[in-house]
């Protein structure tokens, strides 16, 4: 963050200042008072569970010098009617501040944080980069990445949610970013939106809001994002699998579950060899390089870049392996087309390996009227793939999908413990997947297949 003055910080939101007003503020706001550190800005924000107010004592005792409430306090703070709307004003500033700092914003049905993770590492490399940790994509994330950045910083990326028409535009207001990227248009969230046209106008508020010399990267991977409007004065590339894309990639293979393939770009051809796992992070690698393209860098420099990174961010295609059985933990959430693009890499997996597959899956959220019939469909991909064994968690409509002459064994089941048992079974060569929304907590089970499965490592150790 830039540095700021208690005064000049309580103009900036109009807030009532209590203290000291020559207090310099050197750190990003934190609302986790553990994260506070010398020079902090900590923010009282209240919660359904939590009021801020009560950890400004311990936010201070860790370095915080001010802090932004609702409420008078002992320690120095500026008072104002909202912090979260404070906290956008004082973004707002800082960005207009920094006026050679380029932002990039990402948006899209999915693939938003692996894409952030991949541009991060590539344009890490090329200048100091802030990124959001995780998925910090809406209205205090974006804000609180923005304020990560100082005069040092060279490009800030931002992940941009929506669940309403509007979000993302009033993020923009915020952010006011040079290129954006739109991903794919597709069903997540499409309960709350209603249809993909709803959703298509909500992301493209993101290509609307880039204001003359800016860039917008569009994926071809759907019929609504390359259709999207762009500005006069605004640059555009592609990025996919066509000929016709501006960035894309040729040559596709598939080898231990991941992507390769000869990246291509204006500045010529180079292959790349990924860490990561799947079929669908090519599109995001493809948009990565497209962004990294724009900024000026070399093929070269965006395949290596892509050959040499892996996530960042958790429980999302985690590869664990242990005496030969393989695990891999998609916890983070799930829609319709993630949860087809992880089920296929697991027959993948499995294909090459040799043994069986076996995916663990839970219910897919915000779905809306369709949610039946997208359970259904994935339990028809499940037997069409061939899937060995299907493990479902109080979501029999998955099993309603499988063909009824399927040799795909169907567990439908009400409790996580009762599929950690059963996964006992699996023998050398299997290979599990294990997906459902966040809400849905599956990373408990990827956690205990892992301890079972050490348990059991060092029980052969010790014979």
């Amino acid at each position: 963050m830039i540095k700021l003055s208690a005064r000049e910080i309580s103009l900036i939101v109009n807030g009532s200042l209590h203290g000291d007003e020559n207090i310099m503020v050197t750190q990003a706001p934190v609302f986790d008072s553990r994260q506070a550190k010398a020079g902090s800005l900590f923010l009282a924000l209240i919660g359904e569970n939590t009021d801020g107010h009560n950890f400004c004592a311990d936010a201070f005792s860790n370095g915080a010098v001010l802090a932004l409430t609702t409420q008078v306090i002992e320690q120095p703070c500026v008072v104002v009617s909202d912090v979260l709307q404070a906290v956008a004003d004082l973004a707002k500033f800082v960005r207009v501040q920094l006026a050679d700092l380029t932002v990039i914003g990402i948006t899209g049905s999915q693939g938003k944080t692996t894409t952030k993770d991949l541009l991060n590492y590539i344009l890490s490399s090329a200048g100091e980069t802030v990124a959001p940790k995780g998925s910090f994509n809406n209205e205090l994330g974006v804000p609180l990445t923005i304020l990560e950045c100082n005069e040092q910083t060279k490009y800030c990326i931002v992940e941009m949610g929506a669940r309403h028409i509007g979000d993302i535009a009033s993020l923009c207001e915020i952010a006011k970013p040079n290129i954006g990227a739109v991903l794919k248009v597709g069903n997540a969230h499409i309960g709350e939106f209603g249809s993909r046209e709803a959703i298509a106008q909500a992301k493209s508020e993101l290509i609307t809001s880039l204001g003359s010399g800016g860039t917008a990267i569009l994926g071809t991977y759907d019929q609504f994002t390359p259709a999207m409007k762009v500005a006069d004065g605004v640059a555009v590339l592609t990025f996919g699998e066509r000929s016709d894309c501006n960035v894309r990639a040729a040559d596709v293979e598939i080898r231990e579950g991941r992507p390769h393939f000869d990246l291509v770009t204006k500045s010529g051809r180079a292959a790349v060899g990924m860490r990561l796992v799947g079929l669908h992070q090519i599109p995001n690698a493809l948009a990565a390089a497209a962004i990294s393209s724009a900024l000026g860098l070399s093929v070269d420099q965006i395949a290596g870049a892509l050959s040499m990174a892996e996530l960042a961010s958790k429980w999302r295609m985690e590869i664990f392996e242990l005496n030969g059985r393989l695990m891999i933990n998609d916890s983070y959430n799930a829609n319709p087309e993630s949860m087809a693009a992880a089920l296929r890499t697991l027959a993948l997996f499995a294909q090459e390996r040799g043994g069986s597959s076996w995916a663990v899956l839970g219910k897919m959220h915000e779905l809306g009227p369709s949610e039946n019939s997208d359970h259904v469909a994935i339990g028809k991909l499940v037997s069409d793939l061939g899937i060995d064994q299907l493990l479902t968690v109080s979501m029999p409509a998955y099993s309603h999908g499988v063909a009824s002459d399927s040799d795909t064994k169907v567990h439908d089941l009400d409790d996580k413990n009762l599929v950690v048992a059963l996964l006992k079974e699996m023998q050398s060569g299997d290979v599990l997947l294990v997906k459902a929304s966040r809400a849905e907590h599956f990373e408990e089970i990827a956690q205990e297949v892992a301890a079972n499965w050490q348990t059991d490592a060092g029980k052969k150790d010790d014979e």
